[in-house]
């Protein structure tokens, strides 16, 4: 029978029916990514030319910027959405019900490895792991800029908002916490004002270790589960095995679970899916937070009641998501 369920960190409710995944052609699989065509990718070693220059680039065996032999390199977006200088628009007459302001910060890429892949799974664990560190560097560079919250994220194919194909993240230095953040920051708030002090994904986390239903893998650093009130088939979150506020400062980065994650879902899927993935970290007031990265497949199509209500339909329940890929 369909449920309702309701995400304990964000509050967003999904309907699980999992009786829907036997509809004609409602079957879930990723299709094989198209090859990479060396000449016209920009983020190629030796293309270096072919993008803004680098403001950062992890280069074991030395070297200048801008030039071959680094392992992970950020640049500015070459299409930001943000900018430092951004000029404030015109004010309208009614800013109660018209406001705008400047969209001011700073957006740039993670090249995530040399390698021509269109995954982070595709590239080796050790190479994964060199790509976090550099994500959590960036959002600390831009934490003492005085960014008021450090958004990082990987858009994968197409499907999933990709522009370019080979693997790479994308990182928003906000003047601003946004809205969803700031909610989950309350709900963090409020349940340790209720628990006399608890921490909300810390207890979640333990509470599904227990139960064991929607864990699907844990290693030294990290748990792996698909969650309670999934909002798309297959989607994952990684949380810290102690729990931590800031992804930004030193400790684990659950950097070898996401690579076995990401591997899990393309064996299970047949190829590396379309997906968004993201790290949430503690906005800089919050007294009670933990830092987690969803990982959401985008295998089927946001259509009117999502669009409409906000209520996402699942038509994988997260028990059958988490037993399928525990196997893969």
């Amino acid at each position: 029978m369909p449920e309702l369920r309701v995400d304990p960190l964000t509050g967003l409710q999904a309907i699980v029916a999992s009786d829907r995944a036997h509809r004609p052609n409602a079957g879930l699989a990723a299709t094989q990514p198209e090859p990479i065509d060396a000449e016209q990718d920009p983020f190629a070693p030796g293309h270096e030319d072919r993008t803004p220059p680098e403001v950062f680039a992890l280069r074991p065996d030395g070297g200048a910027p801008d030039t071959p032999g680094w392992r992970v390199r950020v640049v500015p977006n070459l299409y930001p959405a943000l900018v430092p200088d951004a000029t404030e628009p015109p004010a309208h007459a009614r800013r109660d019900l018209l406001s705008a302001r400047a969209a001011a910060g700073t957006h740039e890429v993670v090249v995530n490895a040399p390698d021509p892949v269109v995954s982070l799974s595709q590239l080796r664990p050790e190479q994964a792991a060199d790509a976090v560190e550099v994500w959590r560097g960036r959002i600390r560079a831009h934490e003492e800029a005085g960014a008021a919250y450090v958004h990082v994220l990987v858009n994968e194919r197409r499907e999933g908002g990709a522009s370019l194909p080979h693997t790479h993240a994308q990182v928003y230095a906000l003047d601003f916490v946004p809205a969803q953040v700031a909610r989950e920051r309350e709900r963090f708030g409020a349940y340790a004002v209720r628990t006399m002090g608890g921490n909300l994904l810390q207890d979640l986390v333990q509470e599904e270790v227990k139960l064991r239903e929607r864990v699907v893998a844990i290693d030294d650093e990290a748990v792996l589960l698909a969650p309670y009130a999934s909002r798309l088939p297959y989607q994952l979150m990684l949380a810290p095995r102690r729990p931590r506020e800031r992804f930004q400062d030193d400790g684990p980065t659950g950097a070898h679970l996401l690579h076995d994650a990401l591997g899990r879902l393309a064996r299970h899927l047949g190829h590396p899916p379309p997906l968004n993935l993201w790290v949430r970290t503690a906005p800089r007031d919050a007294e009670r937070y933990c830092w987690r990265i969803d990982i959401m497949p985008r295998l089927t199509h946001l259509a009117g009641l999502e669009l409409g209500t906000g209520v996402h339909l699942n038509i994988v329940s997260p028990e059958d998501a988490a037993a399928e890929l525990r196997d893969a």
